[in-house]
């Protein structure tokens, strides 16, 4: 059996980790860059000369030299006002992004040491840090595009597609030339229906993509959307679990469902379903170099505008 280069890579080892980040300096010193990659700059006046002094333990300031304001560093960042150190975030953000399954909150709580309540923030909030920053993603190319559905069914409810329970959403990858997978879309859609393949078409499909379906009548949307459409029609004689075209989406899908279903076994997906989903794709689309992960992903935090509990428990749209 031939060894995969993605699965075999190096990583980022725990040893590496706590060498790189081991320390609040480390870690501040990590965030600063990213916050700043040409030094401090001050947002008023645009000034770089700056002193700095602490505020407690875990609390650096930043003063500018010239108009005086002080902004701490992580103001206005995903770790605003946080009580943790910023050792507890990149301990999490390491078992998040080098983990090859998912990390549910209670095995986060225990590994962290913090509570239940505090491991549910700290969760949340780097899972909508992943999904905002895939909201960005356009598949180009060849793009194989499949419709599914995650959640159980309710005792007493409706069977199959028709489940309450089950939250629908579009499944898109992009493959390069021998048909193997590059980049992956998972979005959460109302229902599947021209309008709504239409909007999200124009959010993450190029419009000289080649999109290959199994030919529902809703994917009829992305000819609209400027795509070229090749229909692969599936029925009981013609199954897309043998046909060679939707084997790689297929065991994608598969792959998705395992890692959200034998990870978490009491979460509200249909409240949640769009960070699940982003937290998956997030790590999908940085499979190649798992090493620098946990870096991008401080960049794309220190982006973040801060997240309130109240904002961070609204239910999705």
């Amino acid at each position: 059996m031939k060894m995969s280069k993605i699965q075999f890579q190096p990583g980022l080892s725990l040893n590496q980790f706590l060498e790189q980040f081991g320390s609040q300096e480390q870690c501040e010193a990590v965030v600063e860059s990213a916050r700043w990659p040409r030094g401090f700059v001050c947002a008023k006046c645009g000034n770089s000369r700056h002193s700095t002094y602490r505020r407690g333990l875990n609390v650096k300031v930043f003063q500018c030299c010239e108009c005086r304001t002080q902004i701490t560093l992580t103001e206005g960042t995903i770790f605003h006002s946080t009580k943790m150190p910023l050792t507890i975030w990149f301990q999490a953000m390491f078992f998040l992004t080098q983990n090859k399954n998912n990390v549910s909150i209670l095995e986060l709580k225990r590994l962290l040491g913090i509570t239940y309540r505090a491991a549910w923030r700290l969760k949340h909030k780097l899972m909508q840090t992943m999904f905002e920053r895939e909201q960005t993603t356009v598949l180009s190319g060849r793009v194989v595009v499949d419709d599914a559905y995650l959640g159980g069914e309710l005792p007493g409810g409706k069977a199959g597609r028709g489940s309450e329970n089950k939250v629908p959403f579009i499944a898109a990858l992009q493959t390069d030339d021998q048909g193997h997978p590059l980049y992956a879309v998972f979005s959460k859609v109302k229902g599947f229906c021209k309008e709504e393949i239409l909007a999200w078409s124009r959010s993450f499909l190029a419009p000289s993509a080649v999109v290959v379906s199994d030919g529902l009548s809703c994917f009829q949307s992305f000819e609209a959307a400027g795509c070229i459409h090749q229909r692969e029609v599936v029925g009981k004689k013609r199954k897309s679990t043998s046909m060679e075209c939707f084997s790689w989406i297929n065991t994608v899908l598969g792959n998705l469902k395992t890692a959200i279903t034998g990870t978490y076994h009491a979460f509200d997906f249909q409240k949640y379903a769009n960070r699940y989903l982003g937290e998956y794709q997030y790590r999908f689309n940085r499979r190649f170099n798992l090493a620098k992960m946990l870096r991008r992903l401080v960049v794309a935090a220190v982006k973040m505008d801060r997240l309130p509990e109240a904002k961070l428990r609204l239910a999705e749209d």
